[in-house]
């Protein structure tokens, strides 16, 4: 019997069958994490009271070893896992529509790695818009990635606003490339080369909305060819994005050189319904001076980033993100 003509409605079933068990995967988790908070909630109330305290959970843990040993994660440390699950979030309206969409198992890092319920609320979010795995999260939140996201958004540069707000704010001032394993005296061409063998990573870094078309991307301006770095499409901003990797600090002719690109990009590339393509010079370092005079003039949406091959440490984001914030705070009573 011949298939091909019905492979087309075959794919159809294929994804009616894959659509419903998303719906069942989320349904049964949803279930879970309000059970897992339900069981929080009881322990919780019957802690407080003096008669038990914490010996109530001790109680509780050898008692599912004795009669259900086959049940997973209710030993002592499981169950106070749910006592702090619903304790962290029993007052915070605005995560109750989040819970469920996570994975218990991501609860589980975010409750562990984040100390304050702004940190919290970020990474749930993130997990949510971008479904991120666990080993993802850990990544997210091990670099520091909340810190340097708001820390990107503390700018007192006109130019580098203007850019940023061109943007969508959706690009970082600061990239952590520790996954490429690389040397830190690495050449331009090695560099794009481990990203290329770690895109997937780099995507994760740079964000999930990100999709790649090519490296050494091709534009000719004249008689002349000139190649992107590395060129992607940003499905939120609609448009294309170059990128331009450089291994020392930012220099102000950077900027000339990716107009250029994105120029061509915009007449040859893009299409009539996508937005003006949009730059980003990723340096090994940058001093935001340098920056800001150097994009004042810039005619097309540049955006200038620094990349370190280590993990930040996450205090040292956290000091400098209290600084900023005082900062701002102060200018703004003094206004």
């Amino acid at each position: 019997m011949e298939l091909q003509p019905y492979n087309e409605q075959f794919k159809k079933i294929v994804n009616i069958i894959e659509t419903a068990r998303e719906h069942a995967y989320k349904k049964v988790n949803e279930e879970l994490i309000l059970m897992y908070r339900d069981i929080g909630k009881y322990i919780s109330e019957q802690s407080e009271d003096t008669s038990y305290g914490d010996a109530f959970v001790q109680s509780l843990a050898d008692f599912f070893e004795k009669n259900y040993p086959d049940l997973k994660g209710f030993t002592r440390r499981g169950l106070y896992r749910m006592k702090q699950f619903y304790e962290l979030y029993r007052d915070e309206e605005k995560v109750s529509p989040l819970v469920t969409q996570l994975s218990w198992t991501n609860h589980l890092k975010i409750m562990s790695g984040c100390t304050t319920m702004e940190e919290r609320i970020f990474y749930m979010n993130m997990c949510v818009k971008d479904n991120l795995t666990k080993r993802e999260l850990e990544r997210q939140i091990d670099s520091g990635y909340s810190e340097r996201y708001m820390l990107s958004q503390h700018t007192i540069a006109p130019a580098i606003e203007e850019a940023k707000k061109a943007t969508g704010n959706v690009f970082l001032d600061n990239y952590v490339l520790d996954f490429l394993d690389v040397p830190e005296s690495v050449s331009e061409h090695d560099l794009q080369k481990s990203i290329i063998r770690n895109l997937k990573d780099f995507i994760l870094e740079i964000g999930k909305d990100f999709t790649f078309i090519g490296e050494e991307y091709r534009v000719q301006v004249g008689n002349h060819d000139y190649f992107i770095d590395l060129l992607f499409y940003h499905r939120g901003l609609s448009c294309l994005v170059a990128f331009e990797l450089k291994i020392g600090e930012f220099k102000p002719e950077y900027v000339g050189k990716v107009n250029l690109y994105l120029e061509a990009l915009d007449r040859e590339v893009k299409k009539e319904n996508e937005n003006p393509s949009v730059g980003v010079i990723l340096c090994a370092s940058k001093d935001d001076e340098v920056v800001e005079f150097a994009l004042s003039r810039s005619l097309s949406p540049t955006m200038v980033a620094d990349y370190t091959l280590k993990l930040i440490d996450k205090k040292l984001l956290q000091k400098k993100l209290k600084e900023y914030i005082e900062l701002a705070q102060s200018s703004f009573e003094d206004e």
